[in-house]
């Protein structure tokens, strides 16, 4: 099978990734890349071999489908001017600055023809494929996603920039959007909140704590599911998965209480080494093959950018309620 020409335009310290995966790829030729930048597109094109396109319409003109990883406050222009062109693209999180962008780049795609995803990419990290399995009718959710500070993605605020991670997991977990969410944020570094903590309750009765900073002194990414007979802990970072589950037939047959323990079950979970933004980008692709689901829809980046939004409007909330209440020095 011919290998599929792709481009990415906008290549900062996360659009050089998905070049060097569609240089690497067996199933993809990297066609070239375009960023305003020129300097930096130079520098990214010769490392992989390929083309500096001085212009957005002639990487369009040279690539089959693209990834989109521009600043967040440029993807609906860009995407508008992809889709006018008939090419798919895979748009990177968050997904637009607002709903109403979202549902116009929706619309676009639709009117188009051409597919629409976004890079959620840790729904692709192998952890979270291996325990995907073992996730029932989840009760509780308690996520902590910290990184250092890096001068980058400012722009946005870290529920955007990480939470909106755990949100997506959340919600495919779950499988609705929550009823009520709760926020509090605080600017530490950036004009943006830089640590946010938000709970999301949802109308089954799931409740989702989820913390986000980046600011912290340590890198951290973990999420621990709460179901009934089962408890999964993974660590997305160190790429481990720990469930525990409980045995209904020893707990049901006549035992000592002290022996109860003897209910409880570890299972080793496999997980695989593979690069979440490799899996990503592969699936993307096969699916305009129409081989698989490809990364996030579209509609599922839309849903994570509602609750983000509504995580920052109780983050807002909170923060005037806060000032109202503060002593006047």
């Amino acid at each position: 099978m011919p290998k599929t020409r792709m481009g990415v335009w906008g290549v900062g310290v996360w659009g050089e990734k998905h070049a060097r995966v569609y240089a690497s790829s067996p199933e993809t030729e990297l066609a070239g890349v375009y960023d305003r930048d020129a300097a930096r597109a130079a520098e990214v094109a010769a490392r992989h071999g390929v083309p500096a396109f001085p212009s957005a319409a002639a990487l369009l003109a040279e690539c089959e489908a693209l990834s989109i990883a521009v600043p967040t406050v440029a993807h609906l222009e860009a995407f508008e001017q992809a889709a006018a062109a008939g090419r798919s693209a895979l748009v990177e999180k968050p997904m637009a600055v607002t709903l109403e962008e979202a549902d116009r780049m929706i619309e676009i795609a639709r009117r188009a023809g051409v597919t629409l995803q976004i890079g959620q990419v840790e729904r692709f990290n192998p952890t979270l494929i291996a325990a995907r399995p073992w996730i029932g009718r989840v009760q509780f959710v308690e996520a902590h996603r910290m990184a250092l500070f890096q001068p980058r993605s400012l722009d946005i605020d870290v529920v955007f920039d990480l939470m909106i991670h755990d949100i997506d997991i959340v919600l495919q977990a779950v499988g609705a959007r929550p009823e009520t969410v709760s926020a509090v944020g605080v600017a530490v570094l950036s004009d943006n909140e830089d640590i946010a903590n938000a709970r999301l309750e949802f109308a089954n009765g799931c409740v989702a704590n989820l913390t986000a900073s980046r600011v912290s002194q340590e890198r951290l990414r973990r999420i621990r599911f709460f179901q009934e007979d089962a408890y999964l802990s993974l660590d997305l970072f160190e790429k481990r998965c720990d469930l525990l589950s409980l045995d209904r037939a020893v707990l049901q047959a006549p035992k000592h209480p002290l022996q109860m323990a003897g209910a409880i079950r570890k299972r080793d979970v496999e997980i695989g080494s593979a690069e979440p933004l490799t899996l990503e980008l592969e699936a993307f692709v096969r699916s305009l093959r129409g081989e698989g689901d490809g990364a996030a829809p579209a509609e599922a980046g839309r849903d994570a950018l509602a609750v983000a939004e509504a995580v920052r409007a109780g983050m807002r909330q909170r923060a005037r309620q806060w000032a109202s209440t503060s002593p006047v020095s």
